[in-house]
């Protein structure tokens, strides 16, 4: 088990604006928003025969919910280039989905204030389940246009590795 090492001076919990998403081994581009991390564990129940009054409850299986990010639309293909692993529209009869690299593992680093890698996680075997190439248009609205992909993942983990950093004076 990893040991967690406590910034005394550190009161302020970390605030949700600051974050990077990695995979690839590259940060990807003008990510605005993320989704929550979210793990549940189904609860079996069962009861034994001579005792009818009382069910007894134990873990079943994890469920990881999906993890939505966000971005203002540019000219950076990554959200679409990994999209279109999953199904790619004329690529050909069984061809469709690119089995040896439609999957990819992530890390979503949070910040603090002065920019610090604070925590990280690692989120395994993500694959897009949801991709949204461009949102409604509005001639009257005034706002960025922005597009989305939805992964689908198999478990995350926080990076152990990634100590609380001690801040600048």
């Amino acid at each position: 088990m990893a040991q967690f090492v406590v910034n005394t001076h550190r009161f302020d919990p970390y605030k949700n604006f600051k974050f990077r998403v990695r995979w690839d081994g590259r940060y990807v581009a003008g990510v605005s928003k993320v989704s929550a991390l979210k793990r549940s564990i189904e609860v079996v129940e069962h009861r034994e025969g001579g005792d009818p009054s009382l069910s007894r409850k134990s873990p079943g299986r994890a469920k990881f919910e999906p993890i939505t990010l966000e971005r203002g639309v540019t000219h950076d293909p990554e959200f679409e280039q990994w999209a279109n692993l999953v199904w790619n529209f004329g690529a050909g009869l069984g061809a469709e989905v690119a089995l040896r690299s439609f999957r990819k593992d992530i890390a979503i680093e949070l910040q603090n204030e002065a920019g610090q890698v604070a925590l990280a996680y690692r989120v395994y075997r993500c694959w897009v389940s949801e991709f949204q190439s461009l949102p409604d248009l509005d001639a009257n609205a005034n706002a960025v246009a922005i597009q989305m992909i939805r992964l689908e993942n198999e478990g995350w983990e926080r990076d152990v590795d990634v100590v609380e950093p001690s801040e600048p004076g």
